[in-house]
């Protein structure tokens, strides 16, 4: 008997010991879904119910049903903002993805002297503070015939161009901006990858016979596969979410511009310019589909390249 309740008593003992195991995890980790939820979750869930809502920030609310996203989807601007972001992103993102996995290649090599000042500087863009990029891109697109961009062209016999002012000049600008920008942190990414490779396979490959360019093609690239996945992924979201770098290089003409309006500053203009929180929010909810969408397309896109390991012929 004496047993039996000694067994019992250390049966509770451990229960009760793994409740406040249990217990303080939870309490460990609580800041963590709190703020989420103050910060994250809420302004998400009040964001889809002002997408059915008529509301400029003081007045009672109107539930008005679809009509929000209904304006958004006339509007021939937002057509516009979208069409921007998309030029824009391609024109910024997809670059920057190859130099990346190529920039990451060449730091990677064995010869290479100075790897960690190279790899720190090709860094440095990314934790670059936005007014510093503004200030460097606002003098190498200037309007001015002197301006280091209209210099290059004038090497090539081309006219100056108004980078600040035209359409296809603004859209440029602000692409070679992301670019300059992201291209360092894609090949952060990729020199990790790079660096998880084990070296017996260069080694095998150079034994054989291979070069440094099917060396990267056949044996680097397919290896990188989930690493280039990852940063596609995150580039299409955040091509698709470009702000900072058109308002900072237009400054206080930036909405006022169509030629270079994105889809986030359509949102932003429509909720604290316009005081239009219904249609802002129905914007922020389109714009969530249109990156699911586009995300899925480029993942499967990437996925299914043809990144096969191929013997090289000695």
């Amino acid at each position: 008997m004496i047993s039996l309740k000694q067994s019992k008593n250390s049966k509770k003992t451990a229960i009760s010991e793994e409740k406040k195991d249990m217990i303080s995890g939870y309490v460990y980790i609580a800041p963590f879904f709190i703020i989420f939820a103050l910060v994250g979750l809420y302004p998400a869930l009040y964001s889809i119910f002002l997408a059915f809502q008529k509301w400029d920030g003081l007045s009672p609310k109107v539930f008005v049903g679809l009509d929000n996203f209904r304006v958004v989807l006339q509007d021939p601007l937002f057509w516009k903002s979208l069409y921007n972001t998309i030029i824009m992103g391609l024109m910024g993102t997809a670059p920057q993805l190859v130099i990346g996995i190529i920039l990451a290649f060449l730091l990677n090599l064995s010869f290479l002297r100075f790897k960690q000042f190279f790899r720190v500087t090709i860094f440095m863009p990314y934790i670059t503070s936005m007014v510093a990029v503004a200030l460097i891109f606002s003098v190498l697109f200037s309007n001015h015939e002197s301006s280091l961009a209209n210099y290059v062209l004038g090497l090539f016999g081309i006219d100056p161009v108004n980078w600040a002012s035209s359409e296809w000049g603004t859209k440029i600008a602000i692409s070679f901006m992301v670019f300059w920008r992201w291209v360092g942190y894609n090949t952060i990414i990729y020199l990790a990858g790079i660096q998880s490779i084990s070296n017996d396979l260069y080694e095998a490959a150079t034994i054989d016979g291979a070069n440094k360019f099917q060396q990267l093609m056949y044996i680097t690239m397919p290896l990188l596969k989930p690493f280039i996945l990852l940063t596609v992924f995150f580039s299409t979201v955040g091509a698709l979410q470009l702000f900072a770098e058109p308002t900072v290089f237009l400054g206080a003409s930036a909405f006022t511009r169509d030629e270079a309006m994105t889809v986030v500053m359509y949102l932003y203009r429509d909720a604290f310019r316009l005081q239009s929180f219904g249609t802002a929010s129905a914007t922020a909810i389109i714009l969530l589909f249109i990156i699911i969408a586009a995300a899925a397309i480029n993942v499967f896109l990437t996925s299914g390249m043809k990144l096969k390991k191929r013997g090289v012929s000695k």
